[in-house]
């Protein structure tokens, strides 16, 4: 079989101002959370919850859930299969043991990313209110419309910093982990939640670990949560899980008292099947289970994580009906069949939580496996040709990638997949008519100075592309020297809807500090962008930006983008955001954000 794969497609990706003196007359409508439009207001704290004692386990009652953890945090949609019968036959325990102090691991330094690695710091939070941020984070409705947002945030949250002063430690290490899962970074939240200490887990942390377990679709992660999980919760999927792990630890005859005590007390449902099918991958249990989804009306962590497990395909039905984060956690799935995680990676790609190179190594992956006679018009054989081949072929070949795809996501997909394709390409004018999407390839994936080769191409260019690929490279690109005069002609011929393209373009400029404030006035009186609207968001930025927190600074970009596409975020935000990344000095990621925001806008 001929392979197309090779280094250079492998590398394909890399994934990893003044205020202005004008105000405009228009008021967007608020995309905050309530509380962050009266100057006066910030959200309120969050009660804290104390740390059970060393050796004792976590207190019997539960916290109550919070409005912006659904219902599904507690995993507990299964009929109870708990049964007296079974308290004459304990499982067996293991035998009680402490660890060494210095094999215990200190809670308020979770975290895996440092200084070296893209964290933010140690003092990424110093300074700030915990309850404050624990009250962000649960009102922040995930996913972000923005990659770039999205990346940040989650170098932010996996930073090893310090537990904030006010939030008990393993639940602060907990919400981040649960915003994490949002975000559909599963393998993220794993990380996090795998740095605390059984014995340390807070109810919350409980469930949230849970949660994580079913994300990445790992049930044997359920077990050392058992029986902790079963002294503080009645939730009746725990026997189940404990039935699970029985079959997985070989316990067949334990693991099938447990499934047949549930099935005759409540039936079988979808949630005891999955289970059975799962108890039925163990040693001897001699359990065939044909799954049945009629009458499933939609999916749960419990129903994705189970059946993602056993390598079980989920009826496309509750797929479409699920959130962005289900795609995400299937995308990474590794029980399920490649053929099965195309789409979802798409998806995953756009949220940030796979990079150019993992998506190309994906259809690498699919290309090796595929028979030859089978490849020709493929997605494999395109971006094959994408990265191999004399160079008019290779354009062909991008033409037919970007032209294609059904939804925004997978466009933009598109995009992130080519970023190493692009930049092969040489800078010419005669290649105008595709400039455009080059250079938004290139910075979907960071290739900012690859893609600044263009810039004196692009300075040359008139028509729609060429204006794209000066616009992009004006605010994605290092050191730019911005003509006024340009951003007035590409205001003028913006033909976009109440010509969003260009109020981004002029705040993201503004922020950036590459027009100045008489400018960025001007151009803001005219197009509408009250640049100094004051409101708690805006104050709360600014006072974080100004203590160099970067990860509040993180948090609180994430909490001015509560909105389903970047067409909802107003320009306003992103002049604030870039603004304050660029003081806390993540220039580099306010120059990713302000691209993203006008290719996808």
């Amino acid at each position: 079989m001929k392979r197309w794969r090779n280094k250079a497609l492998i590398l394909a990706g890399i994934s990893l101002a003044a205020a202005i003196p004008a105000i405009s007359q228009e008021t967007p409508e608020s995309l905050l959370p309530p509380g962050f439009e009266d100057p006066e207001t910030l959200p309120p704290p969050v009660q804290n919850v104390q740390a059970p004692a060393q050796g004792q386990r976590p207190p019997a009652q539960a916290p109550a859930p919070s409005a912006a953890a659904p219902s599904d945090v507690v995993i507990s949609d299964t009929p109870d299969a708990a049964s007296e019968e079974l308290a004459a036959r304990p499982p067996q325990q293991p035998g009680a043991f402490d660890l060494p102090e210095g094999a215990r691991r200190d809670p308020t330094m979770v975290g895996v990313l440092g200084p070296d690695n893209w964290g933010l710091g140690a003092d990424a939070f110093r300074g700030a209110s915990g309850p404050f941020l624990f009250s962000l984070m649960r009102r922040m409705d995930a996913p972000l419309p923005s990659r770039w947002a999205s990346i940040l945030l989650r170098r932010a949250l996996l930073t090893q910093a310090a537990a904030p002063p006010g939030v008990q430690p393993a639940s602060w290490a907990a919400e981040r982990a649960w915003l994490l899962l949002r975000m559909g970074e599963a393998d993220a939240a794993r990380m996090l939640v795998q740095q605390v200490d059984v014995d340390r887990y807070t109810p919350h942390m409980m469930e949230v670990s849970a949660q994580t377990a079913l994300a990445t679709a790992d049930p044997a992660a359920l077990c050392p949560l058992v029986e902790p999980a079963k002294a503080v919760s009645d939730a009746s999927t725990w026997p189940l899980a404990d039935a699970m792990c029985a079959a997985l630890a070989g316990e067949s005859g334990r693991a099938s008292t447990l499934i047949d005590q549930a099935r005759r007390r409540d039936g079988s449902g979808i949630d005891l099947m999955l289970a059975e099918k799962i108890v039925g991958a163990g040693s001897n249990t001699r359990r065939a289970v044909n799954l049945d989804w009629a009458g499933v009306d939609r999916l749960t962590p419990w129903r994705f994580g189970l059946a993602a497990a056993a390598g079980t395909e989920i009826p496309a039905t509750l797929m479409q009906g699920a959130g962005p984060r289900y795609w995400a956690w299937q995308a990474r799935a590794p029980m399920l069949p490649l053929e099965q995680r195309l789409a979802a990676s798409h998806i995953a790609a756009s949220l940030g939580v796979f990079s150019s190179a993992a998506l190309v190594e994906l259809y690498s992956l699919i290309g090796d496996r595929t028979d030859p006679a089978d490849m020709q018009g493929s997605m494999a054989q395109r971006l094959g040709r994408a990265y191999a081949g004399p160079v008019d072929d290779r354009i062909a070949a991008l033409r037919e990638l970007w032209e294609g795809g059904d939804t925004p996501a997978e466009r933009h997909a598109r995009l992130i997949m080519t970023a190493g394709a692009a930049a092969r390409i040489a800078p010419s004018k005669d290649r105008e008519d595709i400039a455009g999407r080059l250079v938004a390839a290139m910075l979907t994936a960071g290739m900012d100075r690859r893609a600044a080769r263009w810039l004196p191409v692009a300075a040359e260019m008139d028509g729609e592309s060429g204006h794209l690929a000066w616009t992009l490279l004006a605010v994605g690109a290092p050191d730019v020297t911005v003509d006024a005069g340009r951003v007035g002609d590409i205001v003028d011929a913006d033909e976009t809807a109440e010509r969003k393209r260009s109020r981004l373009l002029v705040a993201a400029l503004a922020g950036l500090g590459r027009i100045d404030a008489a400018t960025a006035g001007r151009f803001g009186e005219d197009l509408g962008i009250a640049f100094t609207r004051q409101n708690a968001w805006t104050q709360a930025l600014e006072e974080a930006a100004s203590r160099r927190q970067k990860g509040t600074v993180a948090i609180l970009s994430g909490i001015g983008m509560q909105t389903g596409a970047w067409t909802g975020v107003p320009p306003e935000h992103l002049y604030r955001i870039v603004r304050a990344l660029r003081s806390v000095g993540l220039e580099y990621e306010a120059h990713m954000i302000a691209a993203e925001a006008l290719y996808r806008a």
